[in-house]
């Protein structure tokens, strides 16, 4: 499942309804926060890895035009012989979520400015962090994307691609258009406040686009049929229609219910 974000307005700014631009300044033209990718240090959590300290922020110079979220579940299915119909696939897992975004720099209005920095940074997201070089697993940074009050999932940068398209006369690029992507890190979810006194209700799973009860129970419990029982725990009524952001409980299966 892939999702496109058309997002209009990259110069930053909003325009008014019923500007003609003859030149009268408008009044209360409200401004476009910038995006902005964090970078953090990884921090080791069960299953993988989440957020730890951050350690920059890589701006966006002018908000993207389209922000691209994908996701993909594995199905199986076993023909059976002799039968005229084919059997219904079996749900086996679901991929990370994929997030893919282009950020553009232009240092054409400073003097002897200069794209390579900026785009240093997000190439050194690639990169084990000077932390984590010399243990067993080394490993880059963790990063997330901000807009405003929306936050990404955190995620590693899988791959950047930088073109340069414009150049000062001694060769140093002053334009580049940076194409990034990014894939969501498995980690341990927040937790809940320990007064309930439950070790095993702490656990929480928010829910990010393409997320359902099938593929939440295989990543907790290991088996997809868990979902009805984990449905039930948590009041859902309709399972197809999980929205994003919800927070579901994710208690052991014996408070489910659940033997054997």
């Amino acid at each position: 499942m892939t999702t496109a974000i058309a997002l209009a307005g990259s110069n930053g700014k909003l325009g008014a309804a019923g500007d003609s631009g003859g030149g009268k300044a408008v009044v209360g033209r409200p401004t476009m926060k910038k995006a902005m990718i964090s970078v953090h240090t990884p921090k080791p959590a069960k299953g993988g890895y989440e957020p730890g300290g951050k350690k920059e922020d890589i701006e966006f110079q002018f908000n993207p035009k389209e922000v691209t979220i994908a996701k993909s579940a594995k199905w199986e299915r076993k023909p059976a012989k002799g039968s005229k119909s084919a059997p219904p696939p079996e749900f086996t897992g679901s991929d990370p979520c994929k997030l893919t975004v282009e950020m553009f720099f232009d240092a054409t209005g400073t003097k002897g400015g200069s794209v390579l920095e900026i785009v240093e940074k997000l190439f050194n997201c690639l990169v084990p962090t000077e932390q984590s070089a010399g243990q067993k697993k080394p490993t880059p940074p963790l990063v997330v994307m901000h807009w405003g009050s929306i936050s990404t999932f955190p995620a590693v940068i899988t791959s950047v691609s930088a073109k340069y398209t414009l150049f000062r006369s001694d060769g140093t690029p002053i334009r580049a258009i940076c194409s990034v992507s990014m894939e969501e890190m498995p980690g341990a979810p927040p937790r809940q406040n320990p007064t309930s006194g439950s070790d095993s209700i702490r656990r929480v799973h928010r829910t990010v686009i393409g997320d359902t009860l099938a593929s939440i129970a295989y990543g907790e419990y290991g088996d997809p049929n868990h979902w009805r029982p984990l449905a039930a725990y948590n009041g859902i009524d309709d399972p197809l229609r999980l929205p994003t952001g919800r927070t579901i409980l994710l208690p052991s299966l014996e408070e489910m219910g659940v033997t054997g």
